[in-house]
């Protein structure tokens, strides 16, 4: 175990569920890591965190670059000596424009984020989970209930977080030997910034424009520590946390 105690790092703790995540892991007594693309938004969530210290590592960057992951965990080793949790949360979307209207450019911002960005994250925590002492650790991705199902004009998030469960998967079976858990939490319509549009009603499946209502993001945060609580012998492969009314459940 670190001196700092318990460590966990948050991708995408700029705002939102990674913002709610992160000051609710401080709350519980971890040492954290926060990284994002903008070093503002993460100053803020340090604030709301009750301000920085040596418990509190902050490493702004994209975790679309392998080098920038990289230099992540490298920092995060040499400030704590380990890492206990990685929560995968940092996520975009592409413009809600039909898929013969996407470019490359669009797709692929998606893709290197949500899925490499992942992956990448993932195979560094597995270096370090392995070789720490005591071994072993746990990943939590945020794979949104579009995991499962899509919105309209949706190809790239949707096909993103489809990989990721399978992403998810395969790292818990890959790191059963090393005492590594891996789940998946599956969020529907956390209110942040990304679903404000809601409030005015957004497409759905049978084409009509729906409001639809959301959850606060500390519900999530709990589900997160919750999932984190248990010993690595125990493990959420996964969890949905929605908002009741959305339309999800059923047809149409």
């Amino acid at each position: 175990m670190s001196s700092f105690g318990k460590v966990a790092m948050v991708t995408g703790a700029g705002s939102g569920v990674g913002r709610a995540t992160a000051v609710a892991l401080a709350g519980e007594g971890y040492s954290v890591v926060l990284t994002g693309r903008r070093p503002d938004p993460l100053q803020e969530t340090v604030s709301e965190m009750g301000g920085g210290g040596p418990a509190t590592l902050v490493v702004p960057g994209d975790v679309g670059r392998p080098e920038a992951v990289e230099s992540l965990f490298a920092q995060t080793k040499e400030r704590f000596g380990r890492l206990d949790l990685l929560f995968n949360n940092a996520g975009i979307g592409a413009p809600g424009v039909p898929m013969e209207d996407l470019t490359y450019e669009q797709w692929k911002a998606v893709v290197d984020v949500n899925l490499t960005g992942v992956f990448l994250c993932t195979q560094q925590a597995f270096k370090l989970m392995k070789s720490q002492t005591p071994r072993g650790g746990r990943i939590i991705n945020n794979g949104s209930i579009s995991a499962t199902t899509p919105r309209p004009n949706s190809a790239p998030y949707t096909s993103t977080k489809h990989a990721v469960t399978g992403l998810t998967k395969s790292t818990a079976l890959d790191g059963r030997p090393f005492d590594i858990a891996c789940g998946q939490i599956d969020i529907g319509n956390a209110g942040t910034p990304l679903t404000a549009r809601m409030a005015e009603g957004v497409p759905q499946a049978d084409g009509s424009i729906a409001v639809e209502p959301t959850i606060d993001a500390d519900h999530i945060a709990r589900a997160v520590v919750y999932m984190a609580s248990l010993p690595l012998d125990a493990n959420v492969l996964t969890m949905t946390v929605m908002a009741t009314q959305m339309p999800f459940v059923g047809r149409g």
